[in-house]
């Protein structure tokens, strides 16, 4: 079993920078790729970004560029540091946790969630 808990969320202004993390328990934390998904009223959790154990990480269009998923494997912890800001990243931000060395984009294919986080960007 693994619980996840991410912190970081608030209000900015648009073009402003948020940093979220999510601390992860367990002992196997590194064995798992993580995750960032997030949900705006009344549309579907979407994909952000994801990385496996090390390597390479991945990203939805929408954020390339702007956007970093790292992770601490000493520390249990994922982050993802969001910069220039939109409006339209308004969301609740969700970390995951996939028991697979593999990334993925799909919310289906995590096992583990955060509660999430609120970002909330105003123009």
């Amino acid at each position: 079993q693994v619980q996840l808990v991410e912190s970081g969320g608030g209000l900015v202004q648009a073009g402003g920078s948020l940093s979220l993390s999510c601390a992860a328990s367990g002992r196997t934390f590194s064995n798992y790729a993580m995750g960032w998904f997030r949900q705006a009223p009344g549309k579907e959790r979407e994909f952000v970004a994801a990385m496996p154990r090390s390597g390479n990480t991945y990203y939805a269009v929408s954020v390339k560029g702007r956007f970093t998923i790292s992770r601490d494997n000493a520390k249990n912890t994922v982050y993802l540091q969001m910069n220039s800001l939109k409006p339209e990243d308004t969301a609740v931000y969700y970390c995951a946790a996939r028991v697979s060395v593999l990334v993925a984009s799909t919310p289906s294919d995590y096992d583990y969630w955060g509660q999430g986080t609120q970002v909330t960007v105003s123009s």
